[in-house]
């Protein structure tokens, strides 16, 4: 029987502030869908630094929080890379149904 919901996310490069080193673009996204499934466009790829970036809030963002809470309210992130000022936004695709007998 289903017991809890996670929401499915998008994570989108919004903008590009330095140059481009890794070779995203502004547009360029992947979705985290099914508790832990990254799904990329075919042919496309996304930067691991920018991904370790985005990663740690990926798991409190798929969760209904708090009205107050800082992550309910903030959506953009920063790839460390100093030279490139990428900018990511994060945003909630769909709520999803799940069965933790299915997961660990």
């Amino acid at each position: 029987m289903p017991d809890f919901q996670l929401f499915d996310l998008r994570v989108t490069v919004e903008r590009i502030e330095g140059r481009s080193v890794c070779g995203l673009q502004v547009g360029d996204y992947f979705d985290l869908t099914d508790s832990c499934r990254l799904r990329l466009p075919p042919g496309k790829h996304f930067c691991i630094y920018a991904l370790s970036a985005v990663l740690p809030l990926l798991a409190a963002k798929q969760r209904e929080l708090a009205a107050g809470d800082w992550l309910e309210r903030d959506s953009l992130v920063a790839c460390p890379d100093p030279d490139e000022r990428l900018i990511m936004r994060v945003e909630r695709l769909a709520r999803r149904t799940l069965d933790s007998d299915d997961l660990t």
